[in-house]
């Protein structure tokens, strides 16, 4: 009997001390609950900024050196609204599709060359922006983007070759005109994905040009060209083709060639409809000179 009451003493403090965890365990998870756990945000530092800046701006802006494609960036943080910079840089296009006012602007002041989508989360922007109000007041030691690299002498003919892709780029990216058209490549032209090139170098400049075959910056240059970057070598070539290009207009021949196939493709449907619409009588007329005949 009293063994029975020692055992019903211990399963009575085992069940409490139970009931004690339980209720620990139910304070914390509603303390969790109110209270989350989150991750400590990426670096917003004016260091993290101007390597985004370096990696993703310098094609169409530089930081008191005046306007490239775009506008120079000094000061920016002073002359425009935060919350419209932030929204300005994550999501330019759809900015510029809900037509606000500073956007169309902008896109009529720089040659209708719109800002693309670089992908940057709210953290990286948040960086950015800290790097150019580092900037805003121009003060001695201030650190600018870094000048690209020379690059070697290009050669149009194997810039061309690289367009065009009867030659292949060494770490394996494919041809330009996949996504790009450009004057000088034949009546069919290129790619429709992409601008057509043949204004680049007038647009982008000598420097913003390199800059930009260097950096890829845009969202969609970016994700293909960022793990087969083109060489140096490469880089120089297509750019001496770009130039090339910019100083010819598209032949007119180029367009008499167009022309001739679409009549080509006309009359080529045309023929294979007039086939067609006699066949079809064809089948009507034998079931009736059948009967007839029977």
């Amino acid at each position: 009997m009293q063994y029975s009451m020692r055992s019903a003493d211990v399963s009575r403090r085992r069940l409490d001390a139970v009931r004690r965890v339980g209720a620990l365990c139910l304070l914390a998870s509603i303390l969790l609950t109110a209270h989350p756990v989150t991750a400590a945000p990426a670096a917003q530092t004016p260091a993290a900024g101007e390597k985004i800046f370096q990696e993703k701006c310098t094609a169409c802006h530089t930081i008191g050196k005046g306007p490239l494609v775009g506008p120079d960036l000094q000061g920016v943080t002073q002359t425009r609204d935060r919350a419209w910079l932030t929204r300005w840089i994550m999501q330019p296009d759809v900015v510029l599709a809900e037509q606000d006012p500073t956007a169309v602007q902008l896109l009529a002041q720089y040659n209708n060359v719109p800002m693309p989508n670089l992908g940057l989360n709210e953290s990286q922007v948040a960086a950015l922006l800290a790097y150019l109000e580092s900037q805003a007041g121009g003060a001695a030691g201030a650190v600018q983007p870094a000048a690209p690299a020379a690059l070697p002498v290009g050669d149009p003919a194997a810039g061309r070759a690289l367009f065009m892709g009867t030659a292949r780029f060494q770490n394996g990216g494919p041809p330009c005109l996949a996504c790009h058209s450009i004057a000088g490549i034949g009546a069919l032209g290129g790619g429709t994905l992409g601008p057509d090139l043949t204004a680049a170098f007038n647009k982008y400049g000598d420097a913003g040009l390199a800059v930009f075959l260097n950096t890829t910056p845009t969202l969609t240059m970016n994700a293909v060209w960022s793990r087969q970057p083109l060489t140096p070598q490469e880089q120089a070539d297509l750019w001496a083709f770009l130039q090339q290009a910019s100083l010819a207009a598209r032949d007119p021949a180029t367009l008499n060639q167009l022309i001739g196939l679409s009549v080509v493709g006309c009359a080529a449907l045309l023929l294979l409809a007039q086939l067609w619409w006699r066949r079809r009588l064809r089948g009507v007329r034998r079931p009736m000179v059948a009967r007839a005949t029977h």
